[in-house]
């Protein structure tokens, strides 16, 4: 029996509950304890390392390069290689550069998991080398069976887009990172675009250039070999610089960790644990989806341009054809470099995924309708038209940014981030295998059957199209609270960041919320 001078009886629930409410309010209004100074700096703020992620950019050119700058002269290359009659130089040319992919493909994920456990900037400084050795080989091989290996020993080397793409993730902050990829894209646009060039305008130079080159011995005996010889003296000038001034991002494994200290190892997921986790199968399948529609279409439009019009097409010459080529890419990069970053501040990724899913089938419908103005005779309309509708249309272009977005939101630790991105690669190098030639070979069985009055290639993307849509549905939220979805607790805007973003040390702010708190 309390007597007056006894203590009031204490409500344990409540005070549980009334402690969870001080500790929710001082997060959301990003206010620290009394004894905690109101402006400690938080991840959020963590500024953009600016020449870091041009390096890493810089040595992103590298694989499109490598990739891209044999198309000039690889059928060349190949009949005179092997000998080859004109019929059988498709196969053979196409079969060559599909084998790096593949190659790609089956070691991507060891490279992932390498970066994740040995460090990224050792796998990236070891591929940077390995490509340059092996693409500069390229050119001095004199017979097809030369070509397909020196080829997939550069596919071998896949570890610099996995390792890159992470570092560039682990340098960025949720504030940064849609700037930082849009960077990375522009890179991997740019290396697309030089790689042919350099593959056309240095290849056979003693043909080519006959008073400089023309008496050039060597040259004549290995015509492509200066192509590769300059694409390999790039991949190593990115090499020296990464392993120079590149920093290591792989958070250090604290040497106390461990069951005895009490401190938890780093998270070492498999294979299958990290597709079950939560957001991860759903991102990855909208990766695949939305690098399939981008695959069809780069295979198809160039053909597609040069059609003639009552088959179907455009009609262009090729001066057209690399012209509006051109005004792609410029259009692309404007896009991802001005308008993505502070779209996506402003209505999120899953707004921007949302977005350009829903502009895709629209996309895929303009060029049918407009060769139906040209074969109406509708020519001037037609300019006044394509080229505006074609600069807008490519804001889906935003997608393939934002997909790398969603792999970085939804990876469930830091460790882990270099296998996801490892995980997501995979796929994309098997579609890069394959879909050029399926949807190049549907194109032309399309025209040459008029099915569609030739446009059932366009009638299946926009299908596929539609399908993107609805997987986009799915898209997780781009931020939740942890723990939330069993706490019940929502927090909006910056209080939101906070409770995701800072640690809270207990020596100097407030604990990290993480779930509700339960009575003992």
């Amino acid at each position: 029996m309390a007597t007056d001078d006894s203590p009031p009886p204490v409500d344990d629930d409540a005070t549980i509950l009334s402690t969870e409410r001080t500790l929710l309010l001082s997060a959301s209004t990003n206010l620290a304890p009394t004894t905690a100074p109101t402006t400690a700096p938080t991840p959020l703020d963590k500024p953009l390392p600016k020449l870091q992620i041009l390096l890493l950019c810089y040595a992103r050119m590298v694989e499109p390069i490598a990739f891209f700058s044999i198309f000039p002269y690889i059928n060349k290359m190949a009949q005179e290689n092997g000998s080859l009659p004109t019929s059988d130089v498709g196969f053979y040319s196409g079969l060559i550069e599909s084998l790096f992919s593949l190659t790609q493909m089956l070691v991507m994920l060891f490279w992932g998991k390498a970066a994740d456990r040995i460090g990224r900037k050792p796998v990236l400084v070891f591929s940077l080398f390995g490509v340059s050795i092996a693409t500069s080989l390229f050119g001095l091989a004199k017979t097809i069976p030369q070509m397909i290996l020196f080829r997939c020993v550069a596919g071998v080397f896949a570890g610099t887009i996995v390792t890159i793409r992470t570092m560039i993730s682990e340098h960025s902050t949720t504030k940064t990172q849609a700037r930082s990829f849009s960077w990375f894209a522009f890179a991997g646009n740019l290396g697309i675009f030089v790689g042919p060039l350099i593959g056309g305008a240095l290849a056979d130079p003693a043909e080519q250039y006959p008073g400089v080159f023309g008496d050039v011995a060597f040259f004549k005996k290995f015509p492509y070999a200066l192509s590769s010889f300059v694409v390999g003296f790039i991949g190593l000038t990115t090499a020296i610089t990464s392993a120079l001034f590149i920093k290591e991002t792989l958070p250090k494994r604290d040497s106390n960790s461990g069951p005895e200290s009490g401190t938890p190892a780093p998270v070492r997921r498999t294979t299958l644990q990290l597709l079950k986790s939560p957001g991860v199968g759903i991102v990855l399948y909208v990766y695949a989806h939305v690098m399939l529609l981008a695959f069809a279409y780069t295979a198809i439009v160039p053909v597609f341009w040069f059609t003639p019009i009552p088959l179907g097409g455009f009609s262009f010459t090729p001066i057209q054809i690399s012209l509006f080529m051109a005004l792609t890419g410029a259009a692309q990069s404007i896009w991802l470099l001005l308008i993505f970053p502070p779209l996506q501040h402003r209505i999120g990724t899953k707004g921007i995924m949302r977005l350009c899913a829903s502009a895709y089938p629209f996309f895929f419908i303009f060029p049918p309708l407009l060769n139906l103005l040209l074969r109406n005779g509708e020519d001037l309309f037609f300019w006044v038209v394509f080229p505006p509708l074609l600069c807008v249309g490519l804001g889906v272009s935003m997608s393939f940014t934002g997909v790398q977005l969603g792999v970085n939101d939804v990876c469930p630790e830091p460790q882990s981030l270099g296998q996801l991105n490892a995980l997501s690669l995979t796929g994309v190098s098997a579609l890069r295998a394959v879909v050029p030639a399926v949807f190049s070979s549907a194109y032309a069985v399309g025209v040459r059957t008029q099915w569609v009055w030739g446009y059932a290639v366009w009638v299946l993307l926009v299908a596929l199209a539609v399908g993107f849509r609805f997987a986009v549905g799915y898209w997780p939220d781009d931020k939740k609270v942890e723990g939330g979805e069993e706490s019940g607790i929502e927090v909006d805007g910056d209080a939101e960041e906070q409770l995701e973003e800072n640690d809270f040390e207990s020596s100097t702010s407030a604990p990290r919320v993480r779930q509700r708190s339960r009575p003992a």
